[in-house]
């Protein structure tokens, strides 16, 4: 192998494709990064195998060939090279990177030994808008839980509609739903699967710029794949029974009041201080024209803000975990939003007001008096 490219685009494509490389040294190839040459460019891959990252970078090729090199130590010097381009050629079994004032060798590892990431990029299902990505995922996949001892419940839940996507996640105490609509979706059949929340989150990461994102699903393979320009990001689907949603969904509320998002995010931050000596816990007191939030311990104090809101239905009081209700006030981007309830041991809705498409139910905290 012997490349020639511009260090500004090896340096831009190192960051992500790190996101793949093993924390865990169950197979010391995984601590590698696999280099090949590929027509006019050289396409780099790395693995823990739970996911997998892909991408391109335009290269002069004069000879042709493939290696590994330890990820870590490949990306440390790279990122630092200050020169425009630079060289790469193997020497017997060692990668020598090479510019105008520097020069590096590596040792190698054979890239037989690499996984493949992928055999084939399975059906396409949908050409995702690049520039909703974030707003759109991120309102759902925060969450899912942080335990993969339930399975189902560490993904998101996709369903085929027949405009795009319902994208469902929950931990059990916690439920985000969301119905996103695509620029290109393949009619027919529906069909639904559960997608890791890390492979989300890393779609997130992996958004450059506001081009759109195809997506593959390979059930013989048991695979998604994203693919947006040079980058291609490749995920295990979890094979587990998604939760029967529907059910704890309310279908009628006797409580609806509107409000400003960020003015509310601020006053459950604010009691979120003293919330963090009583369980976390924060209270809503649902007025005529106002949300009175409050929290308190007996050894710390307490305090209460009130935001403007517009009350329709009786007047009411519930409580929730301080955490869950940063984590969905913070994850949605729209300004006014809509809290829905029935009775303080009824799950709480928050919806974007005028907008069907979003909705997210928190189970209440039973408090004393």
């Amino acid at each position: 192998m012997k490349v020639t490219l511009l260090t500004q685009n090896l340096q831009q494509k190192l960051s992500f494709l790190n996101r793949a490389i093993s924390t865990k040294n169950q197979l010391p190839i995984l601590l590698n990064i696999l280099i090949e040459t590929q027509e006019d460019s050289i396409k780099l891959s790395s693995t823990d195998l739970e996911i997998g990252i892909e991408v391109r970078c335009p290269a002069k090729i004069e000879e042709e060939g493939k290696t590994t090199v330890p990820a870590r130590l490949f990306t440390e010097l790279i990122t630092s090279l200050t020169d425009d381009s630079l060289s790469m050629q193997m020497l017997e079994n060692k990668l020598e990177v090479a510019t105008k004032k520097t020069k590096s060798v590596f040792q190698t590892v054979a890239s037989d030994e690499f996984p493949k990431l992928y055999e084939v990029k399975g059906e396409k299902l949908a050409e995702l808008f690049g520039k909703d990505i974030k707003r759109e995922f991120s309102s759902v996949i925060f969450s899912a839980s942080q335990d993969t001892t339930r399975p189902a419940l560490s993904g998101v839940l996709v369903r085929k509609e027949a405009q795009g996507f319902l994208l469902v996640a929950t931990d059990g105490y916690r439920l985000s739903l969301r119905h996103y609509k695509v620029t290109e979706s393949k009619s027919g059949e529906s069909t639904s699967f559960i997608i890791p929340a890390r492979v989300f989150r890393e779609l997130l990461a992996m958004k450059e710029d506001n081009s759109d994102i195809s997506m593959f699903v390979s059930k013989e393979q048991n695979q998604v794949l994203f693919e947006q320009g040079d980058t291609v990001l490749i995920g295990r689907l979890i094979e587990a029974e998604f939760p029967n949603f529907e059910k704890i969904i309310p279908s009628d509320f006797s409580v609806s009041i509107s409000f400003d998002r960020e003015e509310l995010l601020k006053a459950v931050k604010i009691c979120s201080v003293f919330a963090r000596d009583s369980a976390n816990i924060i209270k809503f007191s649902l007025t005529k024209d106002k949300i009175i939030v409050s929290s308190g311990s007996s050894s710390v104090g307490e305090n209460t803000v009130e935001v403007d809101a517009r009350l329709s239905g009786e007047e009411n009081e519930i409580a929730f975990n301080a955490r869950y209700l940063l984590d969905v006030l913070g994850n949605v981007e729209e300004k006014e939003m809509v809290f829905d309830m029935i009775g303080p041991l009824n799950p709480g809705v928050f919806k974007v007001k005028g907008d069907e498409s979003f909705l997210h139910l928190i189970m209440p905290i039973r408090v004393q008096g």
